[in-house]
Formats: structure tokens, sequence, C-alpha cells
């Protein structure tokens, strides 16, 4: 009341000394100031760069961090390509060995040694990368492109160890598969919730590889196309060569490669504060410093051994039921080679759909539930196998039951493998984390493809029970570390 009071006192004093006119024009501009002085608030609130600038960081967390959606396409779209260029071989390999006077010793030879090669270039690569994806990645689409072409040209030449040669210098590409997962765990670049959402589109390329692979190289090899240069067993390296050489100009426009460091070091030393850190990855520096084994803990030790058994497990089991399938289908239910391929290509795609759920739910459920889920799914697969071995009972729908398991769950287990060690390790580790999880797969590939080739010939009750027994280490060892394999979801 009483300021009303006021406001009218001081309203009447200066209509008598303004005058009539003068009295309303100063009601008037008197009475529009409040509603200027908001708008003018308004403006200001919204335009303001500074308080834009405080509410991206106040909603920015570095755990959540992920790279530009052009490398992504990159990384994941071309370890999708490699995946294939992997496997599209598979079906028509052990023909155009013997086509050129090669034995069904060699054409396994040709199919299994690029990943000894890929292991062996990784020992010298990494030691020169600095650290970088560009230059590696090149390498791979180069000697990728070169590897298919020589191995096309073998049936022009008529000379079979062009064939061998062509493989190998093929195998110096799949170093990609290494550099595509340190990628997607590469502190620089992923935060913490990310690495495994990254990781499930790794292996939704992966599953997209041995199905599109497989079913692909066989379409070729039908349909034929009867020349000595483009034919049914020299077209998957043409169109391989080809895919790649578009592959390597677009990584080369579209890759943001982490900065170049090769900078003095800097005098100032960072804070003593535990708490204190760089999240900015402009800001990173990678230390000189080698990551040293005496500061590692005895449950990070264990959790180190567990992820490696575990990859290794994931690629012993898929390996083997690769190699077997052509072998036992061929004996058990008549298939030919394209027909296997096909059987292979069915089990991929039909898990598809279940892993691209996986990398929606990954940010929601820890990495060792998904490990745990997809172990479960591919042991339940074994163990209905071996039921209808002893029954046997083999016929296309309950192989395809068991295929079906195994494809998705130690697909699905793969995805966190080295995620989860990422996760537990300092952020130094991570090139060493992921070239242990890579010589793993490497590894499970080699003693997996040996043993599916013997399968059959060591009886298939017992191919499977070895599988069994591998699983069932891994699950003492998982059961064992429980406590020490929780980490953050995403």
């Amino acid at each position: 009341m009483s300021f009303t009071t006021s406001s009218r006192a001081i309203s009447a004093k200066a209509a008598s000394i303004l005058g009539g006119h003068e009295h309303d024009r100063y009601e008037s501009l008197r009475n529009k100031r409040p509603r200027l002085l908001q708008s003018q608030v308004f403006i200001r609130r919204v335009d303001s760069p500074q308080q834009e600038a405080e509410e991206e960081e106040a909603h920015e967390n570095p755990e959540f961090k992920l790279p530009s959606k052009k490398s992504l396409f990159v990384i994941v779209g071309g370890n999708a390509l490699f995946q294939m260029s992997f496997f599209i071989i598979v079906s028509s390999a052990s023909v155009y060995a013997e086509l050129l006077g090669g034995t069904a010793t060699f054409s396994g030879l040709i199919i299994g040694i690029p990943p000894a090669i890929s292991g062996l270039s990784l020992l010298f690569i990494s030691r020169y990368d600095g650290g970088r994806y560009g230059v590696p990645l090149n390498i791979s689409y180069i000697s990728l492109v070169l590897g298919n072409i020589l191995y096309a040209l073998a049936y022009r030449a008529q000379w079979l160890y062009l064939l061998l040669i062509g493989r190998i210098v093929t195998g110096l590409s799949f170093i990609a598969f290494m550099y595509s997962k340190r990628f997607c765990t590469d502190p620089r670049l992923v935060g913490i919730r990310r690495r495994t959402t990254l990781a499930g589109w790794l292996v939704v390329g992966q599953a997209f590889g041995f199905s599109v692979g497989p079913f692909f190289g066989g379409l070729l090899y039908k349909v034929g196309f009867g020349n000595k240069v483009f034919n049914g067993v020299t077209s998957p390296g043409w169109i391989v060569a080809g895919v790649f050489t578009i592959f390597l100009v677009l990584s080369n426009l579209l890759l943001e490669d982490v900065p170049n460091y090769n900078l003095p070091p800097l005098n100032c030393q960072p804070p003593h504060d535990p708490s204190f850190s760089f999240t900015n990855s402009d800001a990173y520096r990678p230390s000189s410093e080698e990551p040293s084994f005496r500061s590692v803990t005895p449950a990070q030790w264990g959790v180190i051994i567990c992820m490696c058994y575990y990859s290794m497990t994931c690629f012993f089991i898929l390996g083997s039921w690769e190699a077997n399938i052509p072998v036992f289908t061929a004996s058990a239910l008549g298939y030919s080679p394209y027909n296997a391929g096909n059987f292979i290509a069915l089990g991929g795609i039909s898990s598809f759909p279940f892993l691209l759920l996986n990398v929606w739910y990954a940010r929601r459920i820890q990495d060792r539930s998904i490990l745990a889920a997809g172990t479960t799914l591919g042991l339940f697969g074994l163990l209905i196998m071996l039921a209808i071995l002893r029954t046997a009972k083999v016929t296309f729908g309950s192989l395809f039951i068991c295929w079906f398991l195994i494809a998705l769950g130690f697909n699905l287990a793969s995805t966190c493998t080295l995620s989860l060690l990422s996760k537990q390790l300092p952020d130094t580790w991570n090139r060493k984390a992921s070239m242990a999880i890579q010589y793993s797969n490497y590894l499970g590939r080699v003693t997996g493809a040996i043993l599916g080739g013997a399968g059959v010939k060591m009886g298939m009750i017992n191919y499977i029970a070895v599988q069994i027994g591998v699983v069932g280490l891994g699950g003492v060892m998982y059961l064992t570390l429980w406590r020490q394999l929780k980490a953050k979801t995403g």
C-alpha cells in the first residue's frame, strides 16, 4: 500500500509541474519502460555466448564422449568390409587351389595364413604408429587391394604360389582388426560409457562379414563368369580390390585422426591432486612412460587373463564351427560347398537383429552380464548338439538351432572382452590391452580352424566335448572373478 501511495504522489506532483499534455507523455513512457527492460533482459539471456557455453559445459560429460560420425563410419564400416573380405573366399578357395594343382592342405593354408601374417606385422607396425590410425589403416587398404589383385591373377598366370603370395600380402591388411578395436576404446576419442556400445557395432560388422562373405563368395562361384581373368574363383579378389580402392579414398577424406604430438615435453607439471585429470582430448599428450607390469594388481591380472581367455574362447568356437560345417554337412546332409556357405551365412543373418538390439541395451547392462548371457546361449547350443549326436538325429532344423545359438552367443560374448578390460586398466594400457585381445583372437581362430577341420576324423562327440570343456574352464574363471569384473555400463 505504501508503494502505491508514493507512486500516486509522484504522479500528482509530476502533473502539477509538467502540465496535462506532458504529464500524459510521461505516464506513457513510464508504463512502457518495464516492458522494454523485460524484453532486453530476455534477448540478452538467449543470445549471450557466455551463458550458452556454460550450458554446453554443464551437459558435457567425458564419460559419454564419442568420435565424429565420419570417423565412426570409416572404422565401423571398414571393419564390416574387412570381415567380409576375410570370409568371401571361403566358399571357393579349395576349388581354386585344386584348379591350380594344389591339395586340400594347401587350400587350408591360404585360408589360415593371413591371421599369422597379421600377428607378425602388428609387432612392428604398432611400435611406429605414434598412437595414430591414418597410416596403419592406409597400409591395410593398400595391402588388401594388392593382395587380392595377386590372388585374382593367379588363375591367369596358372601359378599356384601366386595364390599363396596374394594371401600373404592380404594378411598384412588384417592389422585393421586390432586398430578398429583400439580406436573404439581409445580414451582420447571414446568415453568409458560408450566403449561397449562401439564394440557392439564392431561385432555387428563381424556378423555381417561371416554372413555376407560366404554367401557372395558362393554366389559368385555359382554364376561363374567364364573367362580366365574374371570367373567364379577370381571374381571375389577383383571385387574386394575395387571396393577397397574406393574405401581408401573415403577413409582419407573422412577419418579425423588424433593429433600428432611430436612436440617437446612441457616444462609445467600437473598438480599432484588425484582428482585432477585432463578431459579435453585436445589437451591430451601421450605419456612417454611405458605402462609398468609392476603397477598391475593381482585382481587386474585376473581380469586380464579372464578377458584374454574369453576372447580366445569366442573365436576358437566360432572358427571351429566355420571350418567344421562344410566337412560335417557334406557327410551328414550331403551339402555342397555352396550349400554349406549358405548355411553358415544363415546363422549369421539370423543373429544379426539380436546383435543390433545389444548395441542399444549395452548402454544399460553391465559387461559381465552380457558376457554371461552370450556364453550361456553358446553353451546351450553345444549341449543340444551333443544330445543330437548321441541320438544320431541330425537334420537341417536341429543343426541350425545349434549353429544359431552358438553364432549369437559367442558373437555377443565377444563384444565386451576389450571394452571391459579397457575400463579396468589405466588409459596408458590401451595399446597393450588391444594387442593382447587381438592375439587372443588370432590364437582362437587358428586353433579353432585346426579343431574344426579334424572334427569328423576325431569323432564329433569328442569334438563337441572339447569345446564344452573350454567353455567350462572359462565359467570357473568368471565365477571366481565376478566381483572384479564389475565395470561401468555403456
